[in-house]
C-alpha cells in the first residue's frame, strides 16, 4: 500500500457508483456556496435598503413627496420601499372614493402592504429550502457511497486466498472518502441556511412592524379634524 495516496487517487480507484456518489456530493457542495454568497449579498442589501428608507421615513419628510420620489424609481425599489409604495398608493386610490368607509380604506391598504411582505420574504428566501435539503441529505448520500464502496472491497477481498490488510485498506479509505464528502457538503449547509434563516427572520419583522407603524399613521390621516364651533 502507498502511504502517500491522495484524495484524488481514492477517487479515481474508486467504483463507478462510489464516483458518481462523489461527483453529487461536489456538485451539491459548490451549489450550496454559491447560494450561501448570493443569499448573503441579498439579505445585507435588503439590511441596508430598510435601514436606509426608515431613517429617511422617520426623519419627518412628507409622505407624498416621498411616496413621489419613490414612484420616479418605481423598478429600482425594494423591502420598506415597496411595502411603503404599495400601501399608500392603495390608500390614495381609494380614499379618492368619498363614498369609501374610512375602516374599508384602512382594510385596502392594509391587505396591499400584507401582499408586499409576501412577495418580499418569498423574493429573499429564493433557494434557502436548497441548503436545507442539502444539510439533510448529504450525509445519507454519502454514506450510501461508503457503503457500497466498503461491500465491494469485502467482495474482491473475499475472492483471494490470503487476506491482509493492505488489500482491503484503500478500498475502505475510498468508500470512507465519500462520506467525509458528504459531511462537507452538509455541515456549511445547515450553519449557512439556520444563520441566513434567523436574518430573513429579522428583516420580516422589520417589515411587519414598519407596516403596522405606517398603517397606524394612515389611519390617522382617516380621521376626520374635530369641526371648530
Amino acid at each position: 500500500m502507498n502511504s502517500d495516496i491522495s484524495i484524488l487517487d481514492l477517487f479515481l480507484q474508486a467504483s463507478l457508483l462510489v464516483k458518481f456518489v462523489m461527483l453529487i456530493l461536489l456538485g451539491m457542495s459548490v451549489l450550496s456556496w454559491a447560494i450561501i454568497i448570493k443569499r448573503s449579498k441579498v439579505l445585507s442589501q435588503a439590511e441596508k435598503v430598510t435601514e436606509t428608507f426608515e431613517e429617511k421615513f422617520w426623519s419627518g419628510t412628507d409622505l407624498t413627496h416621498l411616496y413621489q420620489e419613490l414612484k420616479a424609481r418605481r423598478d429600482n425599489i425594494s423591502g420598506s420601499e415597496e411595502i411603503f409604495y404599495n400601501g399608500f398608493t392603495e390608500f390614495a386610490r381609494l380614499r379618492k372614493n368619498s363614498s369609501v368607509e374610512p375602516a374599508f380604506v384602512m382594510d385596502g391598504a392594509s391587505r396591499a402592504m400584507r401582499v408586499s411582505i409576501s412577495k418580499e420574504v418569498e423574493e429573499l428566501e429564493t433557494h434557502l429550502p436548497f441548503l436545507a435539503t442539502v444539510g439533510s441529505i448529504s450525509p445519507y448520500i454519502g454514506l450510501f457511497g461508503t457503503v457500497w464502496g466498503i461491500m465491494n472491497a469485502f467482495i474482491a477481498l473475499g475472492a483471494v486466498k490470503q487476506a491482509t490488510l493492505s488489500m482491503v485498506a484503500p478500498g475502505i479509505a475510498e468508500a470512507l472518502v465519500a462520506t467525509a464528502m458528504g459531511l462537507f457538503a452538509a455541515i456549511p449547509a445547515v450553519m449557512a441556511y439556520n444563520r441566513l434563516n434567523n436574518r430573513l427572520a429579522k428583516i420580516e419583522h422589520n417589515y411587519a412592524t414598519f407596516s403596522e407603524e405606517f398603517h397606524s399613521i394612515l389611519q390617522r390621516q382617516t380621521i376626520p379634524a374635530p369641526k371648530e364651533s
